[in-house]
């Protein structure tokens, strides 16, 4: 890093919620935040947004015109960002860029658009701009009456941290000195359902009448599992970056890292996670791997995804493996916004100095101090991102 860049402030909306202390709390607790919905007629495990939420989010809905036509990923997105501002200070002000992505965008909009063609032969006037991929930070942008600029991406489950990567070089570039980042995510449609189901990686819908503690449909970072478990989840998550710190700094980010590798097949990565081993050395630069505390892991609950971000991290840290965790057993695979909850989660262990554990791994060592911790992100071939931070 050519200097320090700051995170001043974090929120989100998610299966836990939307306050940091309600979030930390519910990772003390063993259980899960996932349901069973019915989606074409077959139950299926998902993560979505508590109700008293999305009540919040219909209220957002209705306060304005222009946004009954919005997709909630872009409400959701519009939510956070506000109390990030907020959070940060930055309310008032509107001299700072903007960089949300998501991975599948207006999911449940596009749906309807289709679904109404299919019936008619036409579509209604807005479909196409209601349903772009540059619709979130834009909708934000105009919500928060920004002036700097807008941009969205997707580069789907790491579109969050590349986001966080684009914030960093705009102000180390010198184009800007604040920065809101983050993703958002409102995939719990039919049809993205039925996609993931066809890739054979969605978790069985057995015991969906058992409500028992230990019963857990996501397994992510059990290595030892025999079945692909990962369950769908909706977020939005949005951090402030500045330049340099301040008395609102949350953690500071010490590197950052990235990295592409030749696909395999069109939905993994290697076997070893050739990405990932780059995108951390990266993001480590002269730091000595032992300085790491904690790595909060992508682990989607997949067999290939969990194992081989796994191998990647014993090939980067040898003999001395710091303590992993993840949230995806929890909150499900948020797409988009998944790396920027990550991002959340460490900033409360930094916070709180406790690490979050997966109730089901057993730890032979836990960091009794929390000075820095790796988070880790991946998309479909293998766009990998890490992110080091610091305590401030």
């Amino acid at each position: 890093m050519k200097e320090e860049i700051s995170i001043t402030a974090v929120a989100s909306i998610s299966p836990l919620g939307e306050s940091l202390e309600g979030a930390f709390e519910k990772y003390q607790q063993r259980n899960h935040c996932f349901t069973h919905r019915k989606y074409d007629k077959e139950s299926t495990w998902v993560a979505p947004l508590p109700d008293d939420v999305l009540e919040k989010i219909t209220e957002l809905r209705n306060s304005d015109s222009k946004y009954q036509n919005l997709d909630n990923s872009v409400l959701y997105a519009i939510y956070a960002s506000r109390k990030a501002i907020k959070t940060a200070g930055w309310s008032g002000e509107n001299n700072f860029g903007i960089n949300i992505g998501s991975s599948r965008g207006a999911t449940a909009l596009f749906e309807k658009f289709h679904e109404e063609y299919l019936q008619n032969g036409r579509t209604a006037t807005l479909t196409s701009p209601t349903t772009t991929l540059g619709n979130i930070s834009s909708w934000v942008g105009h919500d928060l009456q920004t002036k700097g600029p807008d941009v969205s991406h997707s580069i789907t489950c790491s579109t969050a941290l590349h986001s966080l990567l684009n914030g960093v070089a705009w102000i180390q570039g010198g184009m800007a000195d604040k920065f809101l980042v983050g993703g958002s995510e409102a995939p719990l449609t039919p049809f993205t359902i039925a996609q993931l189901k066809a890739l054979k990686i969605y978790t069985s819908s057995a015991g969906a009448s058992s409500g028992v503690e230990k019963s857990y449909p996501c397994k992510a970072l059990d290595l030892t599992k025999r079945k692909n478990t990962m369950v769908l989840g909706e977020a939005a998550s949005m951090a402030c970056l500045q330049r340099g710190t301040s008395k609102n700094t949350l953690a500071i980010i010490k590197g950052v890292g990235y990295a592409t590798e030749p696909l395999e097949h069109n939905v993994s990565i290697s076997t070893d996670a050739v990405c990932f081993q780059r995108s951390m050395k990266m993001a480590l630069g002269e730091i000595s791997p032992d300085e790491v505390d904690a790595i909060v892991m992508h682990a989607p609950g997949t067999i290939k995804g969990d194992l081989s971000e796994y191998h990647a991290i014993k090939k980067v840290f040898c003999n001395k493996q710091p303590f992993l965790t993840t949230n995806k057993w929890k909150v499900g695979h948020t797409f988009g916004a998944s790396g920027m909850l990550s991002i959340e989660m460490a900033i409360l262990m930094l916070q709180n100095q406790q690490v979050i554990k997966v109730p089901y791994v057993t730890y032979d060592n836990v960091p009794k101090t929390i000075q820095n911790v790796l988070v880790n992100a991946v998309g479909f071939g293998g766009n990998a991102v890490s992110v080091f931070l610091g305590r401030p």
